[in-house]
């Protein structure tokens, strides 16, 4: 009782503080945590939006699980996310290097160029990538005619070529955020240690893999983490460049399309939110395991 007194008064004494931020607590609870803890709720109801709720248990789940789409899904989600990102964020991390060394000028302006994408509209940024794609007027096909190469049908055949049109398109838009973000973790790293480094006698390699790197554990966990997340959500770009349905033979349908076409297409709105915290559930395994990976999280 007590402490709960205290509390009120406590309250009471700064209610004009409380009053100033309640803005953020009142939106958040609106469209924030309202549609969290009821897409749970729902996830376990058959629903169509329009008809009354009908208790469904577990059914949600595991017709999930016996879903064959869902699966094309996750591997076509997996795929992507995993021959995505390895050359994005190596190839942002040599970005970072190079501008971070002192033989680059006007390293303001190579930040800038490489992080525009990221805040290009990733629908402005999908257009402009399905003309270069076109199969008959696409840029891409027209230089490889010019180089008399065979021109490549992005969207039919077997489909095997619209999970790299997803991938290079998902690798140019992200490519210089995650070059940012290795940029600032290097120049926190201390020229001292580098100094100390070389007084003792250390090789560049020695340098990178010994002092640099280590250093930029928790930046790499982080990049890989967020890489992990946009992945595993990737909506737009696919969205937009073969549909909800993926393409031919699904071969670009993921995890976030298919639970578009659950919720909208097929208005199945507890199967698209038993989904939806399924997708939850795999990115914090995920997380979780490139956490224990990079050793954080731990007992010592």
């Amino acid at each position: 009782m007590p402490k709960t007194r205290s509390l009120v008064q406590q309250i009471q004494r700064n209610w004009v503080a409380y009053f100033f931020i309640s803005p953020f607590y009142i939106l958040y609870a609106l469209f924030g945590a309202f549609p969290i803890i009821f897409s749970f709720f729902l996830s376990f109801q058959f629903w169509d939006g329009i008809s009354p709720m009908e208790f469904a248990g577990l059914s949600n789940y595991l017709d999930l699980f016996q879903d064959d789409l869902f699966w094309k899904a996750l591997y076509n989600t997996l795929f992507i996310t995993v021959f995505a990102h390895i050359p994005m964020l190596l190839g942002a991390l040599i970005l970072a290097f190079i501008i971070n060394t002192g033989l680059v000028r006007f390293k303001n302006i190579f930040r800038t160029v490489y992080f525009l994408p990221m805040v290009t509209s990733s629908i402005a940024v999908s257009l402009v990538f399905l003309t270069l794609y076109g199969v008959r007027y696409g840029f891409i096909n027209y230089f490889l005619t010019l180089l008399r190469l065979p021109t490549i049908d992005w969207w039919g055949g077997t489909g095997f070529w619209i999970k790299p049109a997803i991938m290079l398109l998902f690798i140019w838009r992200w490519l210089g955020w995650n070059m940012v973000i290795y940029l600032a973790g290097l120049q926190n790293i201390s020229p001292g240690l580098y100094e100390a480094a070389s007084i003792d006698g250390a090789t560049p390699r020695q340098t990178l893999f010994y002092v640099t790197l280590p250093l930029l554990k928790p930046v790499i966990l982080f990049t890989i983490i967020l890489s992990t997340i946009g992945g595993m959500t990737i909506f737009e770009e696919p969205f937009i460049l073969v549909g909800w349905q993926g393409g031919t033979s699904y071969a670009g349908l993921t995890l976030a399309l298919y639970l578009y076409a659950n919720g909208f297409e097929f208005v199945r709105f507890g199967h698209a939110s038993a989904m939806a915290y399924v997708i939850c559930a795999f990115i914090i395994i995920l997380s979780v395991i490139n956490m224990r990976i990079f050793g954080f999280g731990r007992k010592e």
